[in-house]
């Protein structure tokens, strides 16, 4: 499992407990005790299946916007995937995540839970991994469904951070959703030179599509 986007943003985790168990619905799910795979785990299919769920109803989470643009951006950044999952949630729940997974007693702003692709030669480098630096990019069996991962994204987090930033929340939430997008291909930017926030940074500039 990898990093949130927090720890390199401070922004992104202050106040976030605090709204814990404040203004949010609980995700009906919230009890359960799975792993992350098991939690958010996507269908299989003959083309692209990407899984948006937001089990809280939070209005700003409009997937027939978030859908066409998730579809172009893993069309550029992982073609091969074929499945991915991105789950919109309440601080409550994230907070439950980062806690089981991480071991951070409090909620953040974005989970990544990197599925059966291998690092992208780049973020390799960066982290010093000189053996998945030289592997190959596809190394899959025949008819096997290669997943991107599962990503998770709180909500009301992103809420703050948009009025912080003075953006809206639908920009904030492909900011969350990018970033962990690239924590599944193997970036990390806790461990490496400085690649991930440089390549994230190209990557606003180009996918990022306007959201009132």
């Amino acid at each position: 499992m990898s990093s949130d986007r927090s720890n390199s943003d401070t922004s992104a985790d202050s106040g976030a407990g605090s709204a814990a168990g404040g203004e949010e619905t609980a995700d009906p799910d919230s009890s359960a005790d799975q792993p992350a795979r098991g939690d958010f785990a996507a269908r299989p299919s003959d083309r692209r299946d990407l899984q948006i769920q937001n089990p809280c109803g939070y209005r700003e989470v409009v997937a027939r916007q978030l859908r066409p643009w998730l579809e172009g951006v893993l069309r550029e950044l992982a073609p091969e995937a074929t499945t991915a999952t991105v789950r919109f949630v309440s601080d409550r729940e994230m907070h439950r995540l980062n806690l089981k997974y991480r071991g951070f007693d409090k909620s953040t702003d974005v989970l990544s839970f990197p599925g059966d692709l291998p690092p992208r030669p780049e973020a390799a480098r960066s982290t010093g991994d000189a053996e998945a630096a030289v592997r190959p990019v596809m190394p899959f069996i025949p008819d096997q469904e290669p997943h991107l991962g599962d990503i998770v994204v709180s909500v009301p987090t992103a809420r703050r951070q948009a009025v912080a930033r003075g953006d809206s929340v639908g920009n904030e939430l492909q900011v969350l959703v990018l970033h962990g997008i690239l924590h599944c291909l193997g970036y990390d930017h806790e461990h490496d030179d400085g690649t991930m926030e440089r390549v994230e940074a190209g990557l606003r500039r180009r996918l990022l599509v306007k959201v009132a």
